[in-house]
């Protein structure tokens, strides 16, 4: 349960700390006063969705935390558990913040955690309904969770969701692959004459690079010999050449060094340049042998890098990417040729799994009417105590076994009403009352969640459209559920809030342009009080306070 709630710098609530029991708190208040702040509060704390406007006027930032009494939810044990959040004596704190710059941070038992975590925890703590739940009701998707959710036949659902994406998948691949093999002849064709012309030209990996280097070599051989045989002269063939010259240096030097020894030195490094060039003009001689003059080999070089160029301008590719390219298109031809084979397959698979999908969805379908015929049963008989002797309730389920397969099975479920006697169910949209249509949504949302192990149920002015003695009724329907929950109701009735367990007082004040909202919870002579004003009106009279003392005595 919920056992404290603490608002600061929300909207019009400077700051806020109520401590909360078990059984049904009311929450009352003039219209407009913020009572539904509060339900937002609570809706920040189970992950909705944050905007900096909610931020108090002038202040950086809005935090709200609330803490709850696990007791055995063994659901949010386990999320914690999963998360190496510490939990201290079965109760968690969770904590909102809200900052002006727009960012908004969450915590656990003082651990930062992501804001959807606070999603998956809160759905396990408060279940809110608002004032307008009844408009979603009329939602065929709406209908379609509360029937599965009173049903509680989970292993069906998350079967057939499993087969349905399962079979979706498969229906992905398979659309792939029968748009790749769209004109699959064709496509087939072109692909295996190109592989075949580039495999009969056979370019290599490098071929190209190594081609045209030879090509430079061969197409300037002459002047590679002249420039290389006027090197070797140089070096050392002439009467002046590098190493004759060398040579005589060194003599002299030598000469030279008897007079002073510290030419020795310059001596051996002229000694060294004269073994280097020396060794210089032997690689040139051999150089000038390997050189190739062969006009055969040249126009052979030359008609092969021609081939390659003419390959590549066709596909448009450089001609050093032809082996890689001539590869990619061998794959393409292979994956071609195989895929009316996994097409087959793939079929084949889907074809066994729409077959366990329609096992799952029968199972889903037989289980979805056993709980229809209950709730219709329950409901019903709600609607009598509610005011609508002779209404009757009906959930309807049509299979569509001739649809695809939908991630929540076949079937078209529709909620039915008939508010008075002798008339035929109708679609439950297409009830006119707003009294008759709040009430119905009050039962279902009484009778769905009877079974429920969520601790915490807010109901925001559910009442609305509702008044006389069907109003008592609807706030001994609420306060039933304290049985199994802990209750909170925002209303405007007298009726339901006299058999609140715990009042809060919602009220809205204005001093030097400054708005604020405080919740005050209200002894007996208050509670009086705020009764009487809630059966009379603005002006309280001694007989209004006298029939709130009857509600609150009964």
């Amino acid at each position: 349960m919920l056992k404290q709630l603490l608002i600061r710098n929300f909207a019009v609530i400077e700051e806020l700390d109520l401590t909360l029991r078990p059984g049904m708190t009311v929450f009352t208040g003039e219209t407009g006063a913020g009572k539904s702040i509060l339900v937002g509060a609570l809706g920040l704390i189970l992950g909705d969705r944050a905007d900096s406007a909610i931020i108090r006027a002038g202040c950086e930032r809005t935090e709200i935390s609330a803490d709850f009494s696990l007791n055995d939810n063994s659901d949010v044990f386990r999320i914690l558990e999963q998360q190496a959040i510490p939990l201290d004596d079965n109760e968690i704190l969770i904590r909102r913040v809200i900052s002006h710059d727009g960012r908004s941070r969450a915590f656990i038992n003082s651990t930062p955690v992501p804001v959807n975590l606070l999603r998956s925890i809160g759905e396990h703590l408060i279940d809110i309904h608002g004032q307008h739940a009844h408009q979603s009701l009329m939602k065929h998707d709406t209908q379609r969770l509360l029937l599965d959710d009173y049903g509680a036949y989970h292993e069906e659902v998350d079967a057939v969701n499993a087969a349905y994406n399962e079979w979706q998948a498969l229906q992905s691949k398979i659309a792939e692959l029968s748009g790749k093999t769209d004109d699959h002849s064709a496509q087939l064709t072109l692909l295996r004459y190109q592989v075949q012309e580039l495999e009969t030209l056979a370019p290599q990996a490098g071929e190209y690079e190594s081609l045209s280097e030879e090509f430079r070599r061969l197409d300037n051989a002459q002047r590679l010999i002249e420039l290389t045989q006027m090197a070797t002269q140089t070096v050392t063939e002439n009467e002046h050449s590098l190493t004759g010259t060398l040579a005589t240096t060194i003599r002299d030097l030598q000469e030279a060094q008897q007079f002073d020894d510290a030419l020795s030195g310059i001596i051996e490094l002229l000694e060294g340049a004269e073994i280097q060039l020396s060794e210089a003009g032997d690689e040139l001689r051999r150089y000038l042998d390997k050189i190739d003059r062969d006009p055969q080999r040249l126009h052979i070089v030359e008609q092969r890098l021609s081939a390659l160029h003419d390959m590549a301008r066709k596909h448009q590719i450089q001609s050093q990417q032809l082996a890689g390219y001539l590869e990619e298109l061998q794959q393409q031809l292979q994956q071609m040729s195989n895929s009316q084979q996994q097409l087959g397959e793939l079929e084949e698979k889907q074809a066994a799994c729409l077959s366990r999908y329609r096992q799952a969805a029968t199972r889903l379908h037989q289980q979805r009417v056993e709980a229809a015929r209950r709730i219709s049963t329950e409901i019903t008989q709600s609607l009598e105590s509610l005011g609508m002797a002779g209404g009757q309730f009906l959930i309807t389920l049509e299979t569509q076994d001739d649809q695809p397969p939908g991630p929540h099975g076949n079937d078209h479920i529709e909620f039915l009403v008939s508010a008075n006697p002798g008339q035929p169910p109708q679609a439950l949209r297409k009830v006119a009352s707003g009294g008759e249509l709040s009430r119905i949504s009050l039962a279902i949302q009484v009778i769905s969640n009877n079974d429920k192990v969520i601790p915490t149920l807010v109901f925001d002015e559910v009442d609305a459209g509702i008044g006389g003695g069907v109003a008592e009724i609807v706030g001994k329907l609420l306060h039933s559920l304290t049985d199994k929950h802990q209750v909170f109701c925002v209303t405007h009735l007298p009726q339901v809030a006299s058999l609140g367990d715990q009042h809060l007082q919602v009220q809205k004040s204005s001093r030097k342009k400054i708005t604020r909202t405080q919740v005050a919870e209200l002894d007996d002579d208050a509670r009086i009080e705020e009764i009487a004003r809630m059966l009379g009106g603005i002006k309280i009279t001694e007989q209004s306070r006298k029939h709130a003392r009857e509600m609150l005595i009964n």
